[in-house]
């Protein structure tokens, strides 16, 4: 592969959640800050949307690594649960003992409850990240907006994260969890990278990769990725991956234009069709042709 060719120790585009690949973006740092100011100040929900591949899942695994010890926290990156199976896996994530497999909802809802306490007592915050909550039912969101009623006086005893594409917003529009709705204190959309990021973000991968050098992607080639990617970090990620592996291909240690464009072709997920304005000169050409040839237009 092309790992010595450019002098790297990894792959710095690999399209797994790492967080030492974390690039600040204004909008991946405005999330990560908003998201640290509501766990602290103890908001019993907090959503964070994104379309597919801007980062939601890197964002939640940052701010699970970014959470001090005064956290107790619980990951569900499955959340497509009937309600007692969230509670088991909940019983699971907060090392709950004595469970019964075949405990009921009131059981299993009981002994998380004496755990917050527990923890409560021992100065500690109870936290769910939920990710990709848009798969999760309606009936099992209402469940969890059941657990998080147990406060004392002065906050929450469990605070919720829910990460999810845009169609939660529908979902959580839904009559029956209104109440739920209505208890999301604080909202960040993630979006794409910026324009004046993009170069950034591909150095900074490079470097954290192992990288030591000028700049690998031309500028051409950024304008590229930038037009063929739409600036989402996943396809980014995607696309820089192979138009790494053409430039190594050709023996080149700077990707160029064609190596991208040439990763776009071998990319199903991107919109490698012309621009409505190429297609437009194309078919103006085409029809003009024609006419000529009809003797319809005289071209002198």
């Amino acid at each position: 592969m092309y790992l010595r060719h450019f002098g790297l120790k990894e792959f710095p585009f690999s399209i797994t959640p790492d967080t030492s690949f974390f690039f600040s973006s204004d909008s991946s740092q405005e999330a990560l800050n908003t998201l640290l100011v509501a766990v602290r100040t103890g908001e019993g929900f907090i959503k964070i949307t994104g379309e597919v591949g801007t980062g939601k899942t890197l964002l939640c695994r940052k701010l699970m690594n970014a959470l001090g010890d005064e956290f107790y926290v619980a990951h569900i990156p499955n959340p497509s649960l009937d309600a007692i199976s969230l509670f088991s896996v909940l019983c699971d994530e907060f090392a709950i003992e004595g469970a019964a497999p075949d405990a009921s909802a009131h059981q299993l809802v009981r002994a998380i409850n004496e755990k917050l306490l527990q923890l409560a007592r021992e100065g500690r915050r109870a936290v769910i990240c939920l990710d990709e909550a848009q798969s999760m039912p309606i009936e099992t969101l209402e469940a969890l907006r059941l657990l998080t009623n147990l406060e004392t006086e002065k906050r929450k005893l469990l605070q919720v994260i829910i990460f999810g594409q845009p169609e939660v917003e529908h979902k959580l529009s839904h009559p029956s969890i209104r109440q739920l709705k209505q208890r999301i204190a604080f909202h960040y959309e993630l979006g794409p990278l910026e324009r004046s990021e993009l170069d950034f973000y591909l150095h900074h991968r490079m470097v954290v990769a192992g990288y030591q050098g000028n700049r690998v992607f031309s500028p051409m080639a950024v304008r590229t990725l930038e037009r063929k990617s739409r600036r989402v970090p996943r396809l980014v990620n995607i696309l820089a991956h192979k138009a790494l592996l053409s430039a190594f291909g050709r023996g080149s240690r700077t990707v160029g234009m064609r190596d991208v464009s040439a990763a776009a072709r071998d990319t199903a997920s991107v919109d490698t069709a012309p621009s409505w304005r190429m297609r437009t000169l194309f078919y103006l050409t085409f029809a003009s042709a024609c006419l000529a040839a009809a003797g319809w237009v005289n071209w002198k």
